[in-house]
């Protein structure tokens, strides 16, 4: 795979069944590098497999396609070239979609009313005379946001990166109707200054549940709650008790019974994500149903994203293990679960109706294709890889075992390129640190080894899909424990007569970036390195960062010599190995001075260094940045490995 291969790299996503289980409708995504923008189309495909797949709609950028519970009605969002996603209807039987509404700041979290008649969704609601609006909350070109007036911050949680500040554009739930072509306002269901998300249809359609923070002192932690609301002028109810923070709550049939998803704590970092069930009344505390070591049910590509589906007697959903991320149907009652789509794959989405299961699964060299499983037997409906595959030969995963100085095993994965060696190695280390590197495509693999290096990717001590004991097992200590870890899979790895040990660089971006800065200032066995969106120094971390305020002191000490002695920064006069430093100017998660200290520091100390800043571009530059700046990024990337492990 090449660089330019990223213009064939296609994305299924926005899984939606109909509600006889017969028609399934997703989302295509792809960078289109010649335009500098990402595409996005709506396919439709049969269930049963005996027709090909058709493309419904040719929006720029359509999206979250969600079919009504009647099966008339298509809703979706679409978005433009300068415009943010709206909510649009498409009639099944044929015509033109039709917005719905026209939200300033966009839409997400579709949810159909039982009936079909009309359509939740989620907004943010902009402070008259920001955000490009007038003093009405009308779109308004008058004012620039230089112009706008002051922020007056209270709360540690005020902005969100990749978003902005948020103080003053709270989430609210809407539903508008959709059983004409008369166009009719949205009703405004939330209001306040905190943000409501999620929400779900009660059976009768008359009721939501809804995810908030609502309590005294909401902006100074990450605690929210499932409330329900009424569809009449009322005040909503709370149901849960405020213990954790909460996502996606979903109805049992009965009604009588809400399931959501949680860490079970108020620090969320590195917990496992629970699935929980509450009476809809509120009358008792929430129930953990599944097994709090064991199970992570966050999905490795969207978080807690994707839905619960409740059943009378079970709840399904994914859960992420040793790399896979399998799709489990575990028992109301907190029995055990069983699979429902297992093997080496990473389940991204998925639907249910009658007797049939649909679902996007990934692979090693597959970004996902959508199957349908009736009857025991799993089909594959789409052919979203195949440009892909026609243009490059994607390199499958070995996988990898090794045991660090301490005994404990570690797991991971090689990807070599085609043909004999040595050849060069890159560690590639993963973000989070609480996230996974498991089998799906990883676009960044495929274009390292497309261009002659062999690839090392592990999960290290802190990552997740291993149990939570080994998740926590770094927090207060970061670059300890995952570093032994980390260095031991490389020795393994190397063990491989392909690979040559005299040319190894090693890369990561955030908390990869962190360990990547740390083993440059730690060891000297690196020929070079690339340290992208890294922390380098948790002093100025915790305030300038949009979660900076958490860590301390729950994961790492407010002792000044304790920060120090666990950041990068205060090792650079150490610092031997030429390095790259890859940062985006908009980064709020680590903000980009964690990059210019670092830089400084390492050129003070005669260090081979550059820096590549990017304008405009947030923390996910490299998953979701413009697909130009995603271009430059992996060209630099390889110039400086061509440099130092060549040259």
């Amino acid at each position: 795979m090449q660089i330019a291969d990223l213009h064939e790299l296609r994305t299924p996503t926005d899984l939606t069944l109909s509600p006889d289980g017969s028609l399934a409708v997703y989302a295509v995504s792809r960078a289109d590098l010649d335009a500098d923008r990402y595409e996005s189309e709506l396919w439709l495909a049969r269930t049963d497999g005996r027709t090909a797949p058709r493309r419904l709609t040719r929006g720029h950028r359509d999206s979250l396609p969600r079919l009504s519970p009647d099966g008339r009605w298509l809703a979706f969002l679409r978005a433009g070239d300068d415009a943010p996603p709206v909510p649009y209807v498409l009639p099944l039987d044929g015509g033109e979609p039709r917005r719905l509404a026209d939200p300033p700041l966009g839409a997400s979290a579709l949810a159909w009313r039982p009936d079909s008649a009309a359509l939740a969704f989620v907004a943010r609601v902009p402070e008259p005379g920001r955000y490009g609006t007038d003093a009405d909350g009308e779109r308004s070109d008058a004012a620039s946001p230089a112009k706008e007036p002051p922020r007056r911050i209270r709360d540690f949680r005020y902005r969100l990166d990749g978003i902005g500040f948020t103080l003053d554009r709270p989430q609210h739930v809407f539903v508008v109707d959709v059983d004409d072509d008369t166009e009719r306002a949205p009703r405004q269901l939330t209001s306040g200054d905190r943000d409501h998300d999620a929400p779900a249809w009660h059976p009768d359609g008359e009721r939501l549940a809804v995810v908030a923070a609502r309590h005294d002192g909401a902006g100074d932690d990450v605690l929210s709650d499932v409330w329900v609301l009424s569809t009449e002028p009322g005040e909503p109810w709370r149901v849960t008790d405020t213990s954790m923070p909460v996502a996606t709550p979903a109805w049992a049939p009965d009604g009588q019974t809400i399931v959501f998803r949680g860490p079970g704590h108020a620090d969320p970092i590195a917990r496992n994500s629970r699935i929980f069930s509450v009476p809809a009344d509120g009358s008792r505390p929430p129930e953990r149903l599944t097994d709090a070591e064991r199970w992570d049910t966050a999905n490795a590509a969207a978080a807690a994203a994707q839905p619960l589906l409740v059943t009378d007697d079970e709840v399904v959903t994914v859960a992420l293990d040793r790399g896979s991320a399998p799709l489990m149907a575990f028992p109301r009652d907190g029995g055990s679960p069983r699979v429902l789509l297992g093997g080496d794959r990473v389940t991204h989405g998925y639907a249910m109706a009658g007797e049939v299961l649909v679902a996007v699964v990934a692979a090693d060299v597959s970004a996902g294709e959508v199957v349908a499983v009736r009857d025991s037997e799993e089909r594959v409906l789409s052919d979203v890889g195949g440009p892909l595959a026609r243009t490059a030969a994607l390199r499958p995963m070995t996988e990898l075992s090794a045991q660090a100085p301490d005994r404990y095993p570690v797991h991971g994965w090689l990807v070599k390129p085609a043909g004999t060696g040595p050849f060069p190695v890159l560690l590639c280390i993963h973000g989070g640190p609480f996230a996974q590197y498991g089998y799906t495509l990883f676009d960044e693999a495929q274009v390292y080894a497309g261009a002659g290096y062999a690839v090392v990717l592990g999960n290290p001590r802190g990552s997740a899909g291993y149990g939570e004991a080994h998740g926590r097992a770094i927090v207060g200590d970061f670059g300890a424990l995952d570093r032994d870890d980390l260095l031991a899979l490389l020795d393994a790895a190397l063990t491989d007569p392909d690979l040559d040990a005299e040319r190894v660089g090693v890369l990561g971006g955030s908390y990869g970036g962190f360990m990547t800065s740390w083993l440059v200032g730690t060891t000297d066995r690196f020929a070079a390195a690339v340290s992208e969106r890294a922390v380098n120094a948790w002093d100025s971390f915790l305030g300038a960062s949009d979660i900076g305020w958490l860590f301390a002191p729950r994961y790492v000490s407010e002792d000044p010599a304790e920060l120090r002695r666990q950041s990068p920064l205060a090792l650079a006069e150490g610092v031997s190995t030429p390095t790259l430093l890859i940062h985006s100017e908009e980064d709020w998660r680590c903000p980009v001075e964690q990059a210019q200290r670092f830089y400084v520091a390492l050129k003070r100390a005669g260090v081979v260094t550059e820096l590549l800043l990017f304008p405009g571009e947030g923390h996910e530059l490299s998953r979701s940045g413009l697909p130009s700046h995603r271009v430059a990024r992996f060209e630099a990337i390889l110039d400086w490995f061509d440099t130092h492990l060549r040259g």
